[in-house]
């Protein structure tokens, strides 16, 4: 009789596993083979007396051109023109990597802007007094 337990993995409701391995097993998952979107993933270990466990692992599929939008947030509630940006762009292969429209232009948020009044505010302040004193 064996020691190790037996281990199925499973994609999503498939019911034939994609592998099915004795422990402990290191496995590469290929999700190129995989559509965008959302996925589990299902491991059953059947151990030598014949019990099993189950895990099941959600996961998120994204090996397309990533997409990017400024302009408005998910579940937002909105009315009239929105003006939006959108960026689609691919991650190249394993091997090189395209910089060309990887980068989404973003406006500059309003905590920067802030920031900058305060400094300026600041130095202004600091620069009548120094002058003010002599």
């Amino acid at each position: 009789m064996k020691d190790n337990s037996t281990i199925f993995i499973f994609i999503d409701n498939d019911t034939k596993p994609v592998a099915e391995v004795l422990s402990p097993v290191s496995f590469e998952l290929d999700t190129r083979k995989l559509t965008d979107g959302e996925h589990v993933l299902k491991i059953v270990s059947r151990d030598p007396s014949g019990k099993e466990g189950i895990r099941k692992i959600p996961f998120i599929v994204r090996n397309g051109p990533a997409i990017a939008v400024e302009g408005i947030k998910e579940n937002a509630i909105v009315d009239g023109v929105l003006p939006l940006m959108i960026n689609a762009y691919g991650k190249g292969d394993q091997k090189s990597f395209l910089i060309e429209g990887s980068e989404t232009p973003q406006s500059i948020p309003s905590w920067v802007w802030i920031i900058i009044i305060v400094f300026t505010g600041w130095a202004m302040y600091y620069l009548y007094r120094y002058f003010s004193i002599s």
